[in-house]
């Protein structure tokens, strides 16, 4: 299995940044899809960014695109959220999560939440004006 734990999350005012963590521990594949998702009160969860760990392609959100940036170190098991220019309606719970499975191409990371099968814990982001 994969362990995954996010940090990193926090209370911001508007037009600051955080960066968010998330480490995996565990069975490590060669190729993986991470992502990051958020969901608020009263909306659905969706997800802001992914990236494909062999290659480094990059999926984000039209709401945050330009704003967020989503990174890897592969030797730490690592990846990361990078979030500029916040803004108010960025408050929301943040899950990190990872497809792992075996033989995973990159299309597979951009079908939804459902095709995650690892998920951590949370971080709360709570952007003020």
């Amino acid at each position: 299995q994969v362990h995954l734990v996010e940090s990193g999350g926090g209370s911001v005012q508007a037009e600051g940044s955080l960066r968010l963590s998330c480490g995996a521990s565990g069975y490590t594949y060669s190729r993986n899809c991470m992502g990051w998702f958020r969901q608020a009160p009263g909306k659905e969860r969706e997800g802001v960014a992914a990236i494909y760990t062999d290659g480094g392609y990059t999926y984000y959100a039209s709401s945050v695109k330009g704003r967020f940036t989503i990174s890897q170190d592969n030797a730490k098991n690592t990846v990361y959220l990078k979030m500029n220019n916040l803004k108010p309606e960025d408050t929301a719970m943040y899950y990190c999560a990872a497809v792992g499975r075996i033989g995973l191409m990159w299309g597979g990371c951009l079908r939804g939440a459902t095709e995650y099968n690892y998920w951590g814990q949370g971080t709360q982001v709570t952007v003020s004006s």
